[in-house]
């Protein structure tokens, strides 16, 4: 049904939608959004302009991400050609390669809105938010590309509506939590709050400034673990521990306890620059996939609620 040609392609620009995320992530924490001046496409009025290291990284990211929309591109025709074909089996994966190439569109336009005018840190968190959801996309057609290998594609289970409704809670909010860590990091604000578990070594902390925002962000990061925590149990009730639901929530899981640590360790890196970037690269691939699978929940607990019995 899905050739591993067509898997390799997906898998492809999966990967690179991972990369154009870190090195978007890598322009914001080494300061080089100007690296290539005022000018899109070109890079100070150049294809190939001279060499510094904020240009040299800039221009990286404009390259990978000039090649993944490439990529995006023909996984979207690829489908849409199978989906002339066979419209049932070809119904889900075309919605993911749409919503891929149409948020990779959405980013595209807002990095060359950055470049030519100045955009607020809000609104340059928003356009982190766009790329994750771009990502989540090309995870998901990944999944259903093995899902379709393994011959589950439909599973004879029911699910209740409650694990729809909990999953979508859990989704929104952990885009939430998303949107303040990219807002942390396009105000600078990493350094609002020094030691982990407690800020500046408070419990609540003066909320002003730099240390208001890091700590609103932590304190969402614990209502959002306490949600998953109840997410994977409710799911293991409803659907049973077996349940590929029930699978997929106990890796969200361990992703979070995974994205804790490396927030603890981020935190431990903020005086130490070189350190901190890679800290802070491993922060957001870990919060990537951990957002990738709980799409995946939130998508398939919605086709399987009560009755439907397809995924």
């Amino acid at each position: 049904m899905v050739t591993g040609r067509f898997r390799a392609f997906a898998i492809a620009s999966c990967i690179g939608m991972l990369l154009v995320l870190l090195a978007g992530a890598l322009v914001t924490n080494t300061g080089s959004g100007r690296g290539c001046g005022d000018d899109w496409p070109l890079c100070h009025g150049k294809f190939i302009p001279a060499y510094t290291l904020e240009t040299a990284i800039e221009l990286s990211h404009r390259v990978v991400s000039a090649l993944e929309g490439i990529l995006v591109l023909g996984v979207a025709i690829a489908v849409r050609a199978k989906y002339k074909r066979d419209r049932e089996t070809y119904r889900e994966p075309r919605f993911y390669a749409d919503a891929a190439l149409l948020f990779t569109i959405i980013q595209a336009l807002m990095g060359a809105a950055a470049v030519k005018w100045y955009q607020s840190p809000p609104v340059m968190a928003i356009h982190f938010g766009i790329s994750i959801i771009a990502f989540a996309a090309t995870m998901l057609l990944v999944i259903w590309t093995y899902r379709v290998k393994r011959g589950t594609v439909t599973e004879a289970i029911a699910v209740p509506g409650s694990v729809f409704k909990y999953a979508l809670a859990t989704s929104i909010f952990c885009y939430v939590i998303i949107y303040l860590g990219a807002f942390i990091r396009h105000t600078e604000s990493a350094g609002g709050c020094v030691g982990w578990p407690l800020c500046n070594g408070e419990v609540i902390p003066e909320l002003a400034g730099a240390t208001g925002i890091v700590f609103i962000h932590r304190v969402g990061a614990v209502i959002f673990g306490l949600m998953v925590a109840g997410l994977y149990w409710h799911i293991r009730k409803t659907t049973g521990e077996n349940s590929s639901l029930s699978y997929n929530a106990g890796w969200v899981t361990l992703l979070l306890v995974a994205q804790i640590m490396s927030g603890a360790w981020l935190t431990a890196t903020v005086g130490d620059e070189d350190w901190f970037i890679f800290t802070s690269l491993v922060h957001n691939l870990i919060i990537v996939a951990l957002f990738g699978l709980l799409m995946d929940i939130l998508i398939r607990s919605w086709r399987l609620r009560e009755g439907r019995g397809q995924a």
